[in-house]
């Protein structure tokens, strides 16, 4: 029986690779179901990301992907263009799944939903997964052909 009901994660995914997967892999493995903000343009913008692929092939990848690798689990991929996205009001998730990096995002979202009446989620932290370099895995690495999306240097 998994941990939590409702589990939050968010991401921009432009290119799918193994620090995404973990991610995913660790939704998927505490909750019945999981809902995945993907970051809208003007969000990656303002964090300073370039994403290569539109929303829309960013959602159809990511879906593709889910489908592909986590058959029969129950999602919901949701537009994000702030930090937290659903996960902000739907009364119902219990835990927020994040990256070592984005650790911080956890009492951020239980400040906003002390603010909402909300009960506090739980902050998951995966912790990243490193390049065989020791450099953290992204897309901008493996559009600059540094690393594949496995992590290997190229």
């Amino acid at each position: 029986m998994p941990q939590f009901r409702l589990v939050a994660m968010g991401g921009t995914f432009d290119i799918i690779h193994i620090g995404h997967v973990a991610l995913l892999e660790r939704a998927f493995s505490v909750s019945s179901k999981v809902i995945i903000g993907l970051t809208r343009g003007e969000l990656a913008r303002k964090k300073g990301k370039k994403p290569w692929h539109t929303y829309q092939e960013r959602f159809d990848a990511l879906k593709l992907f889910i489908e592909k690798n986590f058959p029969e689990k129950s999602y919901v991929i949701s537009p994000l263009d702030n930090d937290f996205g659903p996960a902000v009001i739907e009364q119902d998730v219990d835990a927020l799944v994040v990256s070592e990096e984005t650790a911080h995002q956890g009492k951020a979202l239980n400040n906003l939903r002390k603010q909402k009446n909300l009960a506090p989620v739980e902050t998951i932290v995966v912790p990243m997964i490193l390049a065989s370099d020791g450099n953290r895995i992204s897309s901008s690495r493996i559009r600059n052909s540094e690393i594949d999306t496995q992590g290997n240097l190229l």
